[in-house]
């Protein structure tokens, strides 16, 4: 993991940041090693848009060594939509680019004069005009310093309209709309006139004990190609399980509101795949391909839709056309904004709408009545401008709340809007959302697939009812701590591989001696160093909640009737936690992990 390039943007300067080596083995790399570097320099007084805010992208030491599913890698820091602790995770081709010019990261501080963009060949920082560039899409600008350096294999991470425009749910996207979408770093990264990062590198992935590994990998990935998961992920991408979310009253409708929509069966991979479907697209070196590549009637090769996207643009809104959820997507993308809370925020604004709280007064004269396409394509434009009433959204559901009077009924956890697993559907996500250091987010655990069955033993992971309460506690801990790991290696989710596995590979390309305990303790070290993070910032016990909707049973579906017993769950995730009845780590759980200079 070393050198990263610390690059100060007021001054037009870089040098090398040599990681502590303690540090290093002690959380691995990506998320949770970030976290520990940028602990000092995230304070409750900090601006996120100020030239004094960091912002870091990180490699894992598995980014790039061809398996399984690590082509990942991660951009932190602190969130202008929440005022937290902020990661994102992106796959593609950029973050192995990265490693191969020689450095595993990138930490930008400072703020341009002017619009830049750096460009990074082989080891060598640039920083270049980028005024020409500005307004261009997230698709475009790629072509643009592809031509521009006259290099067609660089990759380019970049923003687009949206994180100009400072939106609160700015992304970075690179490649084939692959997006570091959710806390709103693309709006930090526009903060500081960086419209763009281009990087070409021609060394080697470093691994500590290479041959070792080659034989880890080459298993790895053959067991992961026979995986049923991975089959599923590669017919039907990460939709392949909608039909049966629905089934279960996971499926979020009509913001929330509803267990049961006609014609969301339409919502599906099943449907995508037998209507529009052209082709797969694959990360770097992933044999799951699970990536989309749709004809919606046009002729054009586009990305086609994930689940959340198919959700948010669908049922979400009282839609159910894959095709208009797929052309959203695509605008989100190239505006440069995260699907979630985009549809999020548009969903809650269609409810306030229904209750008559909002008005086509308010809305420029839009009727946001559920199904109707036209208006939320409209906006998605209006907000990435944040023109009209789109401005307004442009800040998201916890602000468009406060605006109404009405912040209370806003899907939202410390201003990150819920992602579309349901958890009047699966229980297990009322924690997951609740203490998730970057707010309401299912790629810190992605307990839903625990609820259904997905669980593995060598973890001490056990199964519960999808509907079960605070017995299930413990579990939800320990299925976060494995995610942390893989946020920090980078390794997908959708990788269904054992932990005994993930450990050979670890312990080969680090030169490491780790059992297994050692593993899970580097993935709870590092969820508790975001927690030491986020009371830095100003979080207290009284955040971790659920938003009072998910809080009302849903009056029909396949969780119809059920209610969350939130109140008993979340004070037996502290006890499994070591944390005191405020949601606070102990003194004892920090020295158990390492963390008393904390």
């Amino acid at each position: 993991m070393q050198p990263i390039l610390k690059v100060n943007l007021t001054t037009q300067t870089f040098e090398d940041y040599q990681i502590p080596a303690e540090w290093e083995r002690d959380y691995l790399g990506a998320a949770s090693l970030a976290a520990r570097i940028l602990y000092d320099d995230l304070t409750a007084e900090l601006d996120p848009f100020s030239p004094e805010s960091p912002l870091l992208i990180l490699n894992g030491p598995l980014s790039g060594t061809a398996g399984p599913a690590v082509g990942r890698f991660v951009v932190c820091g602190k969130s202008p939509a929440t005022g937290l602790w902020a990661e994102s995770n992106v796959g593609g081709f950029f973050g192995v680019e990265l490693r191969k010019t020689g450095y595993d990261g990138i930490w930008l501080m400072g703020k341009s004069a002017s619009p830049s963009y750096l460009w990074l060949n082989d080891g060598k920082p640039e920083l270049r005009a980028a005024s020409h560039l500005m307004g261009q899409d997230t698709y475009e600008i790629q072509e643009s310093l592809k031509a521009e350096t006259e290099i067609k294999s660089a990759k380019v991470l970049s923003i687009g309209i949206a994180g100009e425009n400072k939106v609160a749910f700015a992304g970075l996207f690179c490649d084939h709309g692959r997006t570091a979408g959710r806390t709103g770093l693309g709006a930090v990264m526009g903060s500081k006139n960086l419209k763009a990062i281009a990087v070409r590198g021609t060394g080697k992935i470093p691994l500590a004990r290479p041959d070792e590994f080659k034989g880890f990998r080459s298993a790895s990935n053959r067991a992961l190609k026979a995986d049923p998961m991975t089959s599923v992920m590669s017919d039907l991408g990460s939709a392949g399980a909608a039909d049966y979310f629905d089934y279960l009253g996971e499926m979020p409708k009509k913001y929330f509101s509803a267990g049961v929509l006609e014609g969301s069966d339409k919502i599906s991979g099943s449907t995508v795949a037998e209507t529009i479907l052209v082709g797969k697209k694959a990360c770097h070196a992933c044999v799951i391909a699970c990536g989309r590549v749709v004809d919606i009637g046009d002729g054009e090769k586009r990305k086609g839709p994930e689940y959340e996207t198919l959700v948010g643009f669908g049922p979400n809104l009282g839609l159910t056309d894959a095709v208009f959820a797929t052309r959203m997507g695509e605008l989100c993308d190239r505006y440069g904004m995260d699907v979630i809370s985009a549809s999020g925020t548009l969903g809650f604004a269609y409810s306030l709408f229904e209750q008559g709280i909002i008005t086509a007064a308010d809305t420029g004269g839009l009727e946001l009545t559920w199904g109707n396409a036209e208006a939320a394509e409209i906006l998605v434009h209006a907000m990435a401008k944040r023109e009209g009433f789109g401005a307004l959204l442009a800040d998201g559901s916890r602000v468009l709340g406060r605006h109404f009077n009405a912040e209370a009924q806003a899907v939202q956890v410390n201003g990150l809007e819920l992602a579309y697993h349901d958890p009047r559907g699966a229980s297990g996500m009322a924690l997951v959302y609740a203490t998730s250091p970057r707010g309401a987010c299912h790629n810190q655990s992605d307990y839903f697939l625990a609820d259904i069955g997905q669980v593995d033993d060598s973890l001490g992971l056990a199964y519960f009812d999808r509907h079960a309460g605070a017995e299930k506690a413990a579990n939800v801990a320990v299925h976060q701590d494995w995610r942390t790991i893989g946020n920090a290696l980078v390794l997908c989710h959708f990788a269904n591989v054992p932990p005994e596995t993930v450990l050979d590979l670890v312990n080969a390309a680090c030169g490491l001696d780790m059992d297994l305990d050692d593993l899970m303790r580097t993935g709870e070290r590092g969820w508790n160093l975001k927690r030491r993070i986020n009371l830095n910032l100003g979080l207290v016990g009284a955040n971790d909640r659920l938003p009072d909707p998910m809080l009302e049973a849903l009056p029909d579906g396949g969780a119809e009737g059920y209610v969350i017993p939130f109140e008993d769950m979340l004070p037996a995730y502290y006890t499994a936690r070591g944390w005191d009845e405020n949601g606070i780590p102990t003194q004892a759980k920090l020295a158990e992990l390492g963390l008393t200079e904390l």
